[in-house]
């Protein structure tokens, strides 16, 4: 696990209410819109994004056990809030990549720091599409 779990908590608790309003805007960030698979609350968590072969990959630096991953993978999609656009995400899916394939170099590097390999691998809803991603209930 590349960031302990403690860590999350506390970024939940305070920073991530502070880095929500601003990681829209900023360049390799993005808010990733889900809803709760029990409590159907909606959620809003900054995640860090690219964008690769058509895909949103989504580093997963507090890894794949975290509550936002397994909420968007059993709803099967999400949104992403990523440079001021609300893009729907499907067909999630988790990959596993030791070096970063595709991501610019000093992410790779950052994340390379903190040992993220995982990803959550999503493709867009295609422009003007009345599809929108399935949303657990």
């Amino acid at each position: 696990m590349p960031i302990p779990r403690m860590v999350a908590r506390w970024n939940r608790a305070g920073l991530n209410r502070v880095v929500r309003r601003i990681a829209p805007w900023l360049p390799g960030f993005g808010v990733v819109v889900h809803r709760g698979r029990r409590s159907g609350r909606e959620f809003r968590t900054p995640v860090n994004v690219f964008l690769r072969d058509g895909f949103y990959v989504i580093a997963l630096t507090y890894g794949r056990e975290s509550d936002w991953v397994r909420n968007v993978l059993a709803a099967g999609g999400c949104d992403l809030v990523h440079r001021r656009r609300t893009i729907g995400l499907v067909s999630p899916m988790i990959e596993h990549d030791d070096d970063g394939h595709g991501l610019p170099l000093l992410v790779r590097g950052i994340l390379g720091l903190i040992d993220v390999t995982d990803y959550l691998v999503a493709r867009p809803v295609p422009p003007g599409c009345a599809v929108s991603p399935p949303q657990s209930a």
